[in-house]
């Protein structure tokens, strides 16, 4: 199970964005704290590197889904779980679409608000059915 792995590389997308960038000694911190094995460690460098390769494309694709916000206005929680979860979803293609979305509900339930996890849900199924 990659859940612990999943929050790390969660708590990296956050931390980036506030700082702009991918911190490799957080991420090499992170791993050690949460004692992740090297297939988890692999999972966490694969998934940045996607993310960072594509994030634009996929704060668009954020912003066209998200009808009552605009992807700026979202909160960084919600933003940096929703960009690790289409990550996945889109570059990803051994991890099923309803694990990452579920993961996603449940890591936003986790670090965000009461209604995050449906309304991460929400944005992810709905890009799902494109």
């Amino acid at each position: 199970m990659r859940t612990a792995a999943r929050e790390v590389a969660f708590k990296i997308v956050f931390a980036s964005r506030f700082t702009g960038d991918i911190d490799c000694d957080l991420e090499k911190t992170l791993a050690k704290s949460e004692n992740l094995n090297r297939d988890d460690c692999k999972y966490v460098q694969s998934v940045l590197a996607l993310l960072g390769e594509h994030e634009h494309e996929l704060l668009k694709l954020i912003d066209e889904h998200s009808r009552d916000f605009a992807e700026s206005q979202l909160f960084p929680a919600d933003k940096s779980v929703l960009l690790l979860a289409l990550t996945e979803i889109k570059y990803m293609d051994d991890i099923p679409c309803v694990v990452s979305i579920n993961e996603a509900a449940n890591i936003s339930s986790k670090y965000s608000s009461p209604k995050s996890a449906s309304f991460v849900s929400g944005i992810l199924a709905d890009i799902i059915k494109e």
